[in-house]
């Protein structure tokens, strides 16, 4: 196998899976986190040689592609009127609470929440990523823990709502 393709191969066995965790975490749906991972990985593969940090290139491909593919799930929603989606519960009590209160974030807040906690990602990298100030990112983490953290308390109901700034 020529050099660049074992190169690929490596990258792609140790970064497909740690991308897809981190896109579950903010689509709530496997499947969908598979696809996308898979189609940035894709879109990857003819521009390999040429890519300065192939890491961030296929993270920021799958982030966009899973805000487009909400989009146009939203806009289909819109359409059907009255169609209902039907959540599968998930593997433990702490995750679907962690899923749920994730949930209930601003998109930007979610995104930047997920990327911090969930893949490492510094916030010059979410900055990088988003297109966003840094101070911005640190604005966003700041109010999703605050949001999370009144979600996930114990004493905090289920079907309450918690309220971002």
């Amino acid at each position: 196998m020529p050099p660049d393709k074992l190169d690929f191969a490596e990258f792609y066995a140790a970064s497909f899976r740690p991308l897809t965790h981190q896109l579950f975490a903010h689509t709530g749906d496997l499947a969908e986190a598979q696809d996308v991972v898979q189609e940035a990985f894709c879109k990857a593969w003819p521009r390999w040689s040429t890519l300065d940090d192939p890491g961030a290139w296929v993270r920021r491909v799958a982030w966009n592609l899973a805000t487009s593919r909400w989009r146009r799930a939203r806009r289909l929603l819109h359409l059907t009127r009255g169609a209902r989606e039907e959540h599968a519960p998930g593997p433990g009590p702490d995750g679907v609470a962690l899923r749920a209160a994730l949930a209930t974030l601003p998109e930007r807040q979610r995104q930047a929440v997920v990327l911090f906690y969930l893949a490492d990602a510094s916030i010059t990298e979410i900055a990088e990523l988003t297109g966003a100030a840094e101070g911005t990112v640190k604005s966003w983490l700041h109010r999703g823990r605050a949001a999370l953290a009144l979600r996930l308390a114990d004493d905090v109901p289920a079907g309450s709502e918690v309220r971002s700034a």
